[in-house]
């Protein structure tokens, strides 16, 4: 996989995973990562844990369902997933047209 992460030193440190993501949402992301997995079993119970993008085709109308069942870990990890598919394969120069604007 290619870093999206910049080579520039500046732009390398306005990425803040860390104290910008993980530590904001610990819980959220522990959330997220244990129903990434037992989506990836269910789908996929022989194979190492993987997306498998050919089955994960309706990301908004799936969140929507979600949102209605208040099942809030499935809603967060269909909105990255969402996420992931529009920034694509890009680098960072595309990523950051993505923040707020």
């Amino acid at each position: 996989m290619k870093s999206i992460i910049p080579k520039n030193d500046d732009e390398r440190k306005k990425i803040n995973i860390y104290s910008g993501v993980i530590k904001y949402f610990p819980r959220a992301l522990c959330a997220v990562a244990l129903r990434s997995a037992a989506g990836s079993k269910q789908l996929h119970p022989d194979e190492p844990m993987h997306w498998d993008r050919n089955k994960s085709k309706n990301e908004l109308d799936s969140m929507m369902r979600h949102i209605l069942d208040e099942d809030w870990d499935a809603v967060a990890w269909r909105a990255l997933a969402n996420l992931e598919k529009k920034i694509g394969g890009a680098r960072w120069h595309t990523v950051k047209k993505h923040r707020l604007k």
